[in-house]
This record gives structure tokens, sequence and C-alpha cells, in this order.
């Protein structure tokens, strides 16, 4: 993982929550949907479910579990995310836990194991490696409870490096803030094993427009890839959960540890 991720959600923390039409309804929406695929396999009350959410961003996903009961503790590699995330948490009165932390480092950085741990929003393909991806599989594996259950949701790369697009295609939200505009542009490698977002916010101001780029760099992890890395963690059961049936917005991969 590069500086430059770290470098890219620490200048779009302030700004995350404008890549949806409404945030806060996001947050419950993500939290509904991810709680309905948990209790599948965790048959306990949720109050009585400790969950780490180990990229939580400004707490797109952290936020509504926790406002659904679960014991949240989230962490992400930038702290202003983080610290953008309790702001959120406090405003919203999600009762939550913070600190910052490296899926690689997890081992060390957090204390304590969970009976729930998750990734979401595409985070693990900001690992460049495979070493990297098997080093955060087994530092999440060691910080999963006995029968736990680890739960990520990553793009379809089995298709997008096929199919390499080049632009996500441009949204456009109205609100009482104005007209805004978010797209992105995508740079492949030549090999499809890589690619450069460049995520654009146009903003509509008085006469004129005020446009916002950041840049990152994610790895095209395929399902095949995903598995192996988790089953050398030690994890067991991996399955994958697709978005019509779960009716997420993304791909979902399952795990256990037993």
């Amino acid at each position: 993982m590069s500086k430059s991720v770290l470098e890219f959600y620490e200048q779009l923390s302030s700004d995350y929550h404008l890549i949806f039409k409404d945030w806060e309804n996001s947050v419950r929406w993500h939290s509904n949907t991810l709680n309905k695929i948990i209790q599948k396999y965790k048959n306990a009350p949720i109050e009585s479910l400790t969950l780490l959410d180990c990229s939580c961003g400004i707490g797109t996903q952290a936020i509504g579990l926790a406002l659904l009961g679960y014991n949240v503790h989230a962490t992400d590699l930038s702290p202003k995310a983080v610290e953008r995330a309790q702001q959120e948490a406090k405003r919203m009165e999600a009762n939550m836990t913070f600190g910052e932390a490296d899926f690689r480092t997890l081992k060390d950085q957090v204390v304590g194991e969970f009976d729930v741990i998750i990734t979401c929003d595409n985070s693990l393909p900001h690992l460049l490696s495979s070493e990297d991806l098997v080093i955060a599989s087994e530092n999440i594996y060691c910080k999963l409870k006995k029968d736990g259950l680890f739960l990520a949701s990553i793009r379809d790369y089995d298709q997008l490096a096929i199919d390499r697009p080049k632009i996500l295609s441009p949204t456009v939200f109205d609100d009482e803030s104005g007209r805004r505009i978010v797209f992105q542009v995508w740079d492949w490698t030549e090999d499809g094993q890589f690619y450069t977002v460049n995520l654009f916010i146009v903003r509509q101001e008085n006469e004129g427009w005020n446009t916002t780029h950041r840049v990152t760099k994610y790895r095209a992890i395929q399902r095949k890839e995903m598995d192996e890395a988790l089953l050398q963690a030690g994890f067991k059961d991996v399955a994958w959960h697709m978005p019509e049936d779960t009716g997420y917005y993304q791909p979902i991969v399952t795990a256990r540890k037993y």
C-alpha cells in the first residue's frame, strides 16, 4: 500500500460524502444490507456481537452497524478519515470506538478479538502485491474470535480486468447546496493488473464551477487470488455473494475462522 493511498483518503475525508446522493441515508442502507448477510452466519443477538470495521473511512458502514446495535470498533489508515468518522458518529448518536490501523498490522495495532470483521468499498485492492494481501488476510484472521466471520466487498475484477473501462458514467446531484457532478477516469496498465483512478468532483459555485481531483491506485484482485489468500491465512468456507443475490453494489466475499 503506497503513501499515495494515505494521501488520497486524507484529502478526500472532508468531501467523501459528496460521492453519494444522500450519505446519511446510504449509511443506513449499507448497514441494513450487510446485516442481512451477517445474520445468515451469526446466530446471536446483534447486541452481543463485536465488530471491527478495519477500513472505516468516514463511517459509511460502521456507523450504521453501530446504530443497529453491534459493538463496533472502527479503524482506518487515514487519521483524518477517522476524525471525520468520529464527528459523524457523534452527530448521528452512534456509540462506538475508533482507532488508526493498517490492514497489515492489525495484530499489533488493534486490541482484542471480534465476532465479525468487515472491510468494504473496495479497500483491499489498495494492497498492490499478493504478499501484502496475504499479510492483511493473516492479520484479519488473528483478530477474529473462533467461529468468527470475515466479510469484504470488492469490485468485480474478473469482468473489469477484461473490459478495462476508462470512465465511470458521471452522476449529477442536485440538492440545497447546488449541483455537483461526480465521475471517475480509470487508466489501466497494459497487462490489466493495475489501474489508476482519477476521481473528479465538480461543484457549481455561483456563476462558475469548482473541480477537485484526487488520484489513487488499485490492483485488480480477482476472485481466485482472493480465495487463495484467505485460505493461506487459515480461513475456511470462503464464499462469494454477488449483487444480484444480495442487493449490495459490489460482490461480497465471506470467510470463517474455526
